[in-house]
């Protein structure tokens, strides 16, 4: 298992994707991508919403599994953007792209994970 802890600051975006990019590298192209975007969905919301210090996880055991902890305790929710609506997509790309997601409350915050199965 890879784990990193990044400030909230946009740029913890971009360095939150070369780290999944990097733990994942021996699996197919596809599941890079996937992880890449849903993980940068993740990541978004910690710098936007929860703006805590987060801890990304990458295990590849079986499946591959990426949990983003935060200090946040609100949950997120599925949102139902308009087309006009500039935000409010990420937990949907991450419903649409993963094999499972949730979230699991903490005292000090919250995990939400995404796992891909083996193509």
């Amino acid at each position: 298992m890879s784990v990193r802890r990044f400030p909230p600051v946009p740029e913890s975006v971009s360095a939150a994707r070369r780290f999944v990019r990097e733990a994942l590298g021996d699996q197919p192209h596809e599941t890079i991508e996937a992880a890449e975007l849903m993980t940068s969905e993740l990541a978004t919301n910690c710098v936007q919403h929860a703006r805590t210090d987060f801890e990304l996880a990458v295990d590849k055991r079986k499946e591959v599994r990426v949990e983003v902890r935060d200090e946040d305790r609100r949950q997120p929710t599925l949102q139902s953007p308009t087309p006009e609506d500039q935000s409010g997509r990420g937990l949907r790309i991450v419903d649409a792209l993963a094999d499972a997601w949730g979230v699991i409350p903490s005292p000090g915050g919250k995990v939400v994970w995404f796992e891909l199965l083996p193509a």
